[in-house]
Formats: C-alpha cells, structure tokens, sequence
C-alpha cells in the first residue's frame, strides 16, 4: 500500500504574504526599490514552499515542496528505525540543518523522525506524523 500526503504550508503563506504586504505598503525612496526586489524573491519562494509532499511505497520514502522543488528519496532499506517528534520552534520551517539532523517542513512543530542505517537521521515536518510513522514502519525490511 502506498501513502502520498500533501500538506498545506500554511506558515509559510502566512509568513510570506505578511512579508509581501509589508513590502507593498512600504514608503518609497531607496528602500522601496530594495523592498521591490525582495518581493521577487518572496512570490517564488512562497510558491515553492507552499506544500509539502511526502510518499511512501515499497521502495522509498519520498519528499518534495511545492510543485516538486527539492525532492529528496531515501530508500527503505536504509532505514533502521522511526518515530514521532515534535520540533522546537527555533528550528523553523524549510530546509534547516538541526541538532537531530536535517529537517523538511512547511508548517507545524510535529514530525517523523527516521533514523538511518548508518546512525544519521532527518525529520520530515507533517500534519499527520502517526499515520507517516505507521506507513514507513509498514515498509521497513
């Protein structure tokens, strides 16, 4: 059986179209020239963080953001064991580098540890980590 979840980036928009209001409303001069600038690097950048993808099958456990931006795969038989975290806040949203190894979010503090054969880990940031967790485990060898 296969699991494919898409969730929403909602902080992420919300971080995103605050910065762009800010940006639309600010005064003129040198700034709003930077402020203009900035704008087009936050309209694609909040499109290809907009979601998160993540699917599990036989094979591997897949993610990407958005419309397929920064899709990562890691087979399932590298993987020695999962779990359910919740994230500090301080870690953020994105593609951080963290003290539990690399995490992939776009909205929410809750996610699936998935620890490696050879001891790394990454955390996949989901609005639903019990059925992530419950797939993968599915799937481990």
């Amino acid at each position: 059986m296969t699991y494919k979840h898409t969730q929403p980036g909602t902080w992420m928009l919300i971080f995103f179209a605050a910065a762009a209001l800010l940006i639309l409303f600010s005064q003129g001069g040198v700034a709003a020239n930077v402020s203009w600038m900035a704008l087009v690097v936050l309209v694609p950048a909040s499109l290809l963080f907009s979601s998160q993808t993540i699917i599990v099958d036989d094979q591997s456990v897949t993610w990407h953001f958005g419309f397929g931006f920064w899709k990562k795969q890691l087979p399932v038989s590298e993987i020695a064991a999962v779990s359910v975290v919740r994230n500090k806040w301080y870690f953020g949203l994105g593609i951080r580098f963290t003290p539990h190894g690399w995490l992939y979010a776009v909205s929410g503090l809750d996610a699936v540890e998935i620890t490696r054969k050879d001891g790394s880990r990454l955390r996949l940031g989901t609005d639903e980590p019990q059925q992530l967790m419950a797939a993968v485990q599915q799937h481990i060898p």
